[in-house]
């Protein structure tokens, strides 16, 4: 919704949007541009193309009316694009990653002020994706404009762009350069949707400990906690196995399971305390193979760890 306000197909209900300086819309003022004079582009999840169009027809409808030199535009970009011989192929005719290139292509004629891509790398298999991701990145680079890009792959996010931005309930949370925001989240959803897997809900004990409500362990933070954080978080590798005794924040939990990656162990554990059964007061660690296979697990299923308060993440 948010990029379909920016690019005029929808009309938001008030307030203002503005691009380098340009009002493109302005409820008090009366301002509202129409799609064609905003130079902006955007990338649909499912392309948008033409069916009943040619690949070089539906590049050629992005070009501007008043383009000069409107078909060595249109063979420069199908140059660029690795679509030589593809010209007369109808969508229906193109894979995946074809389409999206032509997509691109058409986007890129009308040198936009800016991008703004809506999950183009979701209905593409594992492979193409990333050969994908790597010609996006270098479109980015060459293109030197501005860019707004919507996914839900923190992976995919982390490795394209520089500065993150977190929506939740149509307001951003966070806004921040990536290293801090997947680093030092402050907020549950900014937690979440980074990656961080242990998370429980806190009451505060006193001005650097809490009570983790769904683990049922007291910790130890780092820093003076403020009085609006409601949850902690850690990532499952920042939990140490078998550490010396008498660390802050060391524990005996359960070994609920032992769950195989393809380059890891990720143990599940859960405090003596607690029912087992309730998923939430599960809490993951992950170990490398090499790791994994220097530990013999208590028969008991008891193991010992201990988090270190520099790990602990405290959030909104």
């Amino acid at each position: 919704m948010t990029l379909k306000c920016i690019a005029g197909i929808e009309k938001p209900d008030e307030g203002q949007i503005v691009l380098n300086n340009r009002v493109l819309f302005d409820s008090q003022e009366k301002i509202n541009l129409l799609p064609q004079e905003r130079k902006v582009g955007l990338l649909f999840q499912n392309y948008a193309l033409f069916p009943n169009m040619t690949l070089e027809e539906n590049i050629a409808i992005g070009v501007p009316k008043n383009c000069k030199n409107k078909q060595k535009v249109i063979e420069e970009k199908i140059n660029t694009f690795s679509l030589k011989g593809l010209e007369n192929n109808y969508p229906h005719q193109l894979s995946g990653g074809q389409q999206q290139r032509v997509a691109l292509a058409r986007m890129l004629v009308n040198e936009p002020e800016i991008l703004m891509l809506d999950e183009p790398f979701s209905a593409l298999d594992e492979h193409l994706r990333w050969k994908m991701e790597q010609e996006l990145i270098d479109i980015l680079r060459e293109n030197q404009g501005s860019a707004i890009y919507v996914s839900h792959n923190k992976d995919e996010v982390y490795r394209i762009c520089d500065r993150i931005a977190i929506l939740h309930d149509g307001k951003i949370e966070e806004i921040k350069d990536k290293e801090s925001l997947f680093n030092n989240p402050k907020t549950y959803n900014s937690a979440i949707l980074t990656g961080c897997e242990n998370i429980s809900k806190v009451e505060q004990i006193s001005e650097n400990k809490v009570y983790a409500i769904d683990w049922g362990v007291e910790l130890i933070c780092k820093e003076i906690i403020d009085e609006d954080i409601k949850y902690v978080g850690i990532h499952k590798h920042e939990i140490n196995l078998y550490p010396k005794i008498g660390l802050e924040n060391s524990f005996e939990l359960k070994l609920i399971d032992v769950i195989r990656n393809r380059s890891s162990y990720t143990l599940v554990l859960s405090s003596i305390a607690r029912d087992s059964r309730d998923a939430s007061s599960h809490i993951y660690a992950e170990l490398s193979q090499d790791e994994f296979n220097k530990h013999s697990f208590d028969s008991m299923g008891l193991v010992y760890v201990n988090i270190n308060p520099e790990s602990l993440l405290l959030l909104r």
